[in-house]
Order: C-alpha cells, then structure tokens, then sequence
C-alpha cells in the first residue's frame, strides 16, 4: 500500500478526533485522555447505557460515524472484534484520514476467527489506500496538540505537566507498554518528545512507514524504535539507511533470544530475525542497536545534550577513591580510556591538592574540602590535552549551596564552548527522599544542557555509544 504522508500528518495533528466504541467500563479512557485536544472531539457510540455517560462528560455522540458533521482527521476504534470489518466500511465509506485500531484478538491470538479477522481489514484497507495503524495498539501521540496516550504517560502527566513539554525526539514502538514507558522515562531524563506511535501488530501501517514519515519530520531531530518483526525487512533497510543520513536512529530490538522470539508471536504475531544479522544490518545502515529501554533513552539523552564526541579519553571527578575505581572499570571496560593528566595538569592540581589521601591522577578525588575547587578542577580537564571528554560524579541532594552552583557554572560554561562533551553521573538509592531531591537537581542540569544518567555503568554506556554513532557517522560520510 502506498503511504499518504498528507494524510499521516492529519492524523498526528487532528482538526477532528472520533472515538468509536468507548465505554464507561474503562472509564471512557480515550475519550478523557484527548479531551485536551485544540480540535473537535466526537463519539460514535449505539448503546444507550453509555451514551448518558458521554453526554456528561460533554462530548457530543453520534449513532452513525456517518453523522459526523465534518471531516475525520482520526479515528480510535474501541469496538468488539467481530464488529471491526464493518467499522472499517465506514472509515472508508467517510474518508477518515487514519484509524487507529485500539481492539485486539486479531493475528497474535493465533486463533482461526482472528487470524481470518485481522486478514479480513488487512485486504480492505489496501484495497482502499486506508490508513490504518494496528490493530492490537495504543495509537499515536503529538505532544503539541496536547493528547496523551492513556495509563501511566497521562498519570504521570496529569502530576509533573512540566516535564511533558512538547521537544523533538520521535518514538516508534510496536508494543504499546513499551511506548509508554519510553515516553515517560524520556520526558523525566529530559528528552523533549515531539511525536510517537504504537503500531501494535502492524498489519497495514508498520515501523517502516512510521520511521519514514518522521524522517521527513522537520520537527523530528531524532528517532527511537522499539521493534519486534518487520514485514518487509528488505525495504525497512532501505528507508533506515535513508533516514540516518539526515539524523540519528536508535533500535531495541525485541526477541533476540528464542525464547525472545516466541513471545513475540504471542504479543504481535511478528516475524524476529537473528540477533547478529540484525544487528550488522542496523550498523550497515548507520543506526545504532540497543538491547533495553534505559539504553535506548539514556543514548538519545547523549545526543540531545552532548557536544559531538570525537574522542575515547575520559577525565572523571566527583567521586570518593572507592567511587573513582568503580567510575574507572565503568568507562574502561565499555571500551573507552581513563588516561593520565599532563605533567602541566598535574603542576596546576599541585598546588591545591595538598590534602593527605586525595589523589589527581584521574579520576580526580574529591571527596574531601578539595570539592570546594570544582571549578578550577574542572577548568584543568577541560584544557588537558589527554582529556576528550568530562564526567563529573554529583550527588543526588547536592544542588542548594554555593558549592553546587559553582560547580553548575562551571560545567555550563564547558558546555557552552562546546570544545569537548560533559556529563554528570547521579547514582540513586531507594530512598523516595533522594529520588525527589534528584528532581531538582537534574533539571539545573538539564537547563544548562548537561545530561544526568542514573548510574556509572549507564553513563559510561551513553557515552560510548555517542563515540560509536559520531565515528560510524564519519566513516560512512568518508566511504
């Protein structure tokens, strides 16, 4: 089927939105989770017992999708399955832009009635160029239109709105928990989304079609994928290695085990590939592979807030000696360097650094009144010719004081010059006290442009990865 991308664009920014089959049982979820849209929002409900529902929450309900007074930019299918075939006749026969198939029981239930089903919408829809995305899924998200996709994103939403400000990152995902959580754990690590997807089983609209139609997002500077199967890996390739010739693309492969690969038939009736030529495919096409969620979100906040990383030296403070050693098999053993300082660095540390037990080889140790030197400490790295790169460990509960706002100028005005990549590692416990504090002073980070990631080893991957994409980016540009 060929992809209308004008049509794509109405359903991501609609002028009207009809749900169809939603029911007080879930608490009207889609119609309350798009109630916030700038457009038109309408229901197409037959059964009486849910129409005085809907009427409360003040939503105009039509019996017939065909009495919907204007055009339909998007639909949120929430029917029974039996129902969905002549659901879709009326999509087709209004000439709804896209259609978003909430309901399950399809292909992925392995049952003959919904196997025959879901072939059943499969065969109408590109008959009739239909646009529809599913079914078995969450459907899409536009953050500047103001809906969210219901559960835990517009909980979370509904408590932090700060933190779920329109950016411009782009999500694809096929399971709709998974798009959830990479819109939320994205939103809260300081990566702006601007639009995502949940294609669930893919039937007629797949990752590829998605992952083209944000290529071509000027709003999109990067994209994140959470994929199962492809139905087409041959073309998907193709648009992949097209795509990231204009921005990064980060991948999590589901299913790279067996056992992996038979969940996913259950979850979405996909098709997986093996794990090694997956993954030398994804490189070929100048994409980068991930194996899990805090992976995928703590490289795009690599990207979002690093400067380009050229290089493998890593200059490390922050820390206590026993910290310094963790920090120092963390980053080495991902494949980057901990070198040692410059006689000129280690004259300049000298001078200061006369405290018994404090060590400046690198990492620099300043558990101790030397933290009262940061700036200079971290002016040293920065012109250390050894150094290619800054990592700064900082607590969780360190962001009132002088002493931190020091340390925040300074690391803000490394950043600023953009001479060489810094970030700042804020390993948590459990403590909600700590974790609310982290709050605080993750978002001064964030402000000036420096990313926090939550533990040594996630950092140290975030930015060997960035290395991995920037030099991969420059030996395709040279080949």
């Amino acid at each position: 089927m060929k992809v209308d991308f004008a049509k794509l664009d109405r359903a991501f920014n609609p002028k009207c939105l009809v749900v169809v089959g939603d029911k007080g049982i879930s608490n009207f979820r889609w119609l309350r989770s798009h109630m916030n849209l700038p457009g038109k929002v309408y229901s197409v409900q037959i059964d009486p017992k849910e129409i005085e529902g809907i009427k409360a929450l003040g939503v105009t309900n039509f019996t017939s999708l065909m009495d919907v007074p204007e055009p339909v930019d998007l639909a949120i299918v929430a029917v029974p399955r039996e129902v969905t075939p002549r659901i879709l006749e009326d999509l087709i026969r209004k000439d709804v832009a896209a259609a978003h198939f909430f309901t399950a029981g399809f292909a992925e239930s392995h049952t003959e009635k919904g196997i025959q089903l879901e072939r059943m919408l499969v065969e109408r829809s590109e008959q009739a160029n239909f646009h529809l995305i599913g079914p078995n899924c969450m459907g899409i998200l536009n953050l500047a239109q103001g809906g969210l996709v219901p559960g835990q994103t517009q909980a979370v939403a509904v408590r932090e709105p700060s933190n779920f400000i329109a950016g411009s990152a782009g999500l694809i995902s096929q399971s709709g928990m998974h798009g959830g959580t990479l819109v939320r754990e994205a939103a809260l690590q300081g990566v702006r989304v601007s639009k995502s997807v949940s294609y669930g089983n893919g039937s007629v609209l797949d990752s590829t079609d998605f992952l083209e139609y944000f290529g071509r997002d000027p709003e999109i500077t990067e994209i994140g994928l959470y994929i199962e199967g492809l139905k087409d890996g041959k073309r998907f390739l193709k648009v992949l290695k097209e795509v990231t010739k204009r921005k990064p693309v980060v991948i999590w492969k589901g299913g790279r085990t067996e056992a992996g690969g038979r969940t996913i038939s259950s979850h979405t009736d996909s098709l997986s590939a093996p794990r090694a030529v997956w993954e030398a495919a994804v490189k070929q096409c100048g994409a980068i592979s991930v194996n899990r969620v805090e992976e995928l979100i703590d490289f795009l906040q690599a990207l979002h807030f690093l400067s380009p990383v050229h290089g493998d030296g890593v200059g490390l403070t922050g820390g206590s000696g026993g910290q310094g050693v963790a920090m120092t098999d963390a980053f080495t053993e991902t494949g980057l360097r901990v070198p040692s300082l410059t006689k000129d660095s280690l004259d300049k540390l000298a001078v200061f650094f006369s405290l018994i037990g404090g060590s400046y080889l690198n990492p620099i140790d300043t558990a101790n009144e030397n933290r009262n030197n940061m700036a200079r400490i971290i002016e040293i790295l920065e012109q250390d010719a050894n150094i290619d790169n800054l990592v700064v460990l900082v607590g969780a509960r360190s962001s009132a004081g002088p002493q931190f706002d020091n340390l925040l100028n300074a690391l803000a005005e490394v950043r600023k010059r953009g001479k060489k990549p810094v970030a700042t590692l804020m390993p948590l416990s459990f403590s909600p006290g700590e974790a609310e504090a982290a709050g605080t002073t993750i978002q001064k980070l964030q402000k000036v442009g420096i990313p926090a990631f939550f533990s040594i080893e996630r950092g140290a991957f975030a930015l060997k990865k960035a290395l991995d994409y920037y030099r991969m980016k420059k030996a395709i540009s040279a080949g």
